[in-house]
Parts: C-alpha cells; structure tokens; sequence
C-alpha cells in the first residue's frame, strides 16, 4: 500500500509514503471534514491511497492571481 500526494490544481506528483499501515492522524486526515475527505482522498483498487494537496508553485500563483481560484486546473 502506498500513499500518493498530488496537486490538485495541475496534476504534479508530489511524493508518496510507501508503508504497510498508518493512521490517519499521523496524516492529519482526521481533521478534514467528511466534504474535504470525499474532495481530497480516494481510494484505488491496488490499494493505494491518492490525496490531493497543493504544490508551491500553484500555491505562489493563486498567491499573485486570486482571480485563478475560480479554475480547478492549473497549467504553468
């Protein structure tokens, strides 16, 4: 079982956790509300684990460009 982070706004892996067990608080997904867990975690049939998260360069664009907030996908 592996977790998989990815940018929710272009698609970017960002990195994984390769463990056989982890809690979800140790992740914090214990503090997402059940709309932000159904938004941010799926889970796939090998098992893994996909949550969505927010690189730094889509980050620093929302920063300079609120505008961009309306978008659910971002390409730079």
């Amino acid at each position: 079982m592996a977790i998989q982070y990815y940018c929710r706004h272009c698609g970017t892996k960002l990195g994984s956790i390769e463990q056989a067990s982890i809690h979800a608080e140790t992740l914090g997904l214990h503090k997402l509300t059940d709309l932000e867990r159904q938004e941010m975690v799926s889970y796939e049939p090998s098992g893994d684990i996909h949550i969505k998260a927010i690189c730094e360069d889509c980050q620093e664009a929302l920063e300079r460009n609120p505008d961009y907030h309306q978008y659910d996908f971002l390409i730079h």
